[in-house]
């Protein structure tokens, strides 16, 4: 049998998958991951799997709660821009904001990175958002895996998604007690989020050949990237607050399907929502997608947030200090409208 040259030896470098580069990029975030952790957390970074001790006698009836969720096609900017510091933020925001739309609260979070060509620094710009994310959010980065894709995924593109759990007590689970009368107050979203991003890429990149690095728009002090980039809001650490300070019915995380879609999840039997135009900001970045892509008012309202990333169904006497609260941890915030008699429908209209 005839043995074959060293050098004609197939090796997994050769392949398309660096070792090296992925201990290296394992290196370079244990401090990110590190700045993370809260009471909780067991042992260090670089387990088989995360470990965390929940303070269980805090609670009488806990429960976990689990969303997980991604950045989306956000992530086409980001590398088209060469920006990656922060999109780890809204990788977390996504689900953290899930779960304490629910109720509770956020206590780890883990991510998945898979890239077409595994750069360490490049991970490092990644992961370093995720765990500004957990920071602000309040929860640890537990663990979480980085995977390269040769013939997948070409040199420079990414992925990015995770999944957050939290504790909650059973008989605080949101919603519950949404009725007629109920004040629904808005958080503000200054951006995007991460929703609707394939449909702002095509009006603004491709139907009106706007180039990143202009303005955002006519006289703005800030490119487009700037804007399309501009990290999710997390809210997560609020709703908490909320949840404690004011008689709080339900949250609604406007995501994909917009403000009608995801109110609507909120709303019981025999309960509409009257959503009213012009009782809040809406950031310009929304005029601009609709006027270069000539999107009719019902599809701008179905895809995006609007300029609300969150909603408050509250009691009547709390609407005035669900704002106060919301204002006093730095969001702003409206009373937009109310629940009325009706069968699960959302109106948004002046």
């Amino acid at each position: 049998m005839s043995r074959r040259a060293d050098g004609d030896r197939l090796t997994y470098a050769g392949a398309g998958v660096d070792i090296s580069a992925g201990e290296e990029a394992v290196g370079r975030i244990r401090a990110h991951v590190r700045s993370t952790f809260r009471p909780g957390v067991v042992g260090d970074v670089g387990g088989f799997g995360g470990l965390f001790a929940p303070d269980w006698q805090a609670y009488r009836d806990p429960l976990l709660v689990s969303s997980t969720d991604g950045v989306g096609t956000k992530s086409v900017v980001a590398r088209l821009a060469g920006r990656r510091s922060t999109i780890g933020i809204d990788c977390v925001a996504m689900s953290v904001d899930d779960i304490a739309a629910q109720g509770a609260e956020p206590l780890f979070f883990l991510d998945y990175v898979s890239v077409g060509e595994l750069v360490p620094a490049e991970v490092e710009e990644l992961v370093a958002g995720v765990a500004e994310g957990c920071r602000q959010a309040g929860c640890a980065l537990l663990g979480g895996e980085m995977s390269e894709h040769p013939g997948v995924m070409a040199p420079g593109e990414f992925d990015l998604v995770g999944f957050a759990v939290g504790v909650v007590e059973r008989a605080r689970v949101l919603p519950q007690g949404v009725r007629p009368g109920d004040r629904v107050v808005g958080l503000a979203s200054p951006g995007l989020r991460c929703n609707g991003y394939s449909l702002a890429r095509a009006a603004l990149l491709d139907r009106a050949g706007r180039r990143l690095d202009e303005p955002a728009w006519p006289g703005a002090a800030h490119s487009l990237a700037d804007e399309l980039l501009r990290p999710s809001v997390i809210y997560a650490p609020t709703l908490v607050r909320l949840a404690r300070e004011v008689e709080v019915h339900a949250f609604a995380h406007v995501t994909g399907g917009g403000i009608p879609g995801n109110l609507a999840r909120v709303l019981p039997a025999g309960c509409d929502a009257v959503v009213r135009r012009g009782t809040w900001e809406v950031p310009r970045v929304f005029a601009e997608v609709q006027r270069a892509g000539d999107v009719a008012d019902d599809e701008m309202a179905r895809v995006f947030n609007l300029g609300l990333g969150m909603l408050a169904v509250v009691a009547a006497g709390d609407a005035r200090g669900a704002v106060d609260a919301a204002v006093a941890a730095g969001h702003e915030a409206w009373v937009v409208g109310e629940v009325v008699d009706g069968g699960g429908r959302v109106h948004l209209g002046p």
